[in-house]
C-alpha cells in the first residue's frame, strides 16, 4: 500500500491565537541501519512510565514564533544539543488529549549520555501546594524505528514512519 503525506503546516507560518508545539526528530545511520532519539519526560509523573512515554524533544511556541525557531530552541533546551539543519518537514500530528505537535527532522549526532535539560516547576502533588524543580529530561537514548515506535508518545510514532517515507526506506521495518 503507497502511503503519501501532505504536510499541514510550513515553517514560515507563525503561531497567532493557539499554543502548539513545535519539536525535532534527529536521527542517524549507524551501520546502514536508521536510528532516532528521543527523550524521557522528567519529573515524579513519567518517573516510572516508559512504553509510549518518550517523545520527540518538542515544546510549546512562544506567540508570534516560527514553529520550526520554536522546535529548535525546545530541542536545544531540552537535550543541550544545538540542532543544525537542513530540516525536513514531517507535518503535525494531534496527541490523545488534544496537543498538536508539529515536528521537522534533522540527521545528525547527539552523546544521549550527556544530555543536559532546563528544569521546570511544578505543583506536586496537584493541590498540594508543594512546589518542585526537576529536569524537564531526564534521559534520552537512540532506538531502531521499532522499537521507537513503542517507547514514543503514540499520535508521535507517525513522525517515524513519515521519517522513513521521506528517506526512501519501507516504514515498520527500515529496509
Amino acid at each position: 500500500m503507497e502511503r503519501t503525506f501532505v504536510p499541514v503546516l510550513s515553517w514560515e507560518i507563525l503561531v497567532k491565537s493557539s499554543s502548539p508545539s513545535a519539536g525535532l526528530l534527529l536521527y542517524r545511520r549507524l551501520g546502514g541501519q536508521l536510528e532516532v532519539f528521543l527523550a524521557h519526560p522528567g519529573g515524579p509523573f513519567w518517573h516510572n512510565r516508559d512504553e509510549g512515554a518518550w517523545t520527540i524533544p518538542k515544546g510549546v511556541a512562544e506567540p508570534e514564533e516560527a514553529l520550526l525557531a520554536a522546535a529548535c530552541r525546545e530541542f536545544e533546551e531540552e537535550t543541550g544539543v544545538s540542532p543544525a539543519g537542513p530540516f525536513l518537514e514531517l507535518g503535525s500530528v494531534r496527541q490523545k488529549a488534544g496537543k498538536l505537535v508539529h515536528a521537522w527532522a534533522w540527521e545528525g549526532e547527539a552523546d544521549a549520555e550527556r544530555v543536559i535539560s532546563n528544569t521546570m516547576r511544578t505543583e506536586w502533588p496537584r493541590g498540594s501546594g508543594r512546589f518542585i524543580t526537576f529536569a524537564e529530561v531526564d534521559r534520552c537514548a537512540w532506538f531502531d524505528p521499532a522499537t521507537a515506535r513503542k517507547k514514543i508518545n503514540p499520535a508521535q510514532a507517525e513522525f517515524v514512519d513519515r521519517l522513513e517515507l521521506a528517506l526512501g526506506l519501507s516504514p515498520r521495518n527500515g529496509q
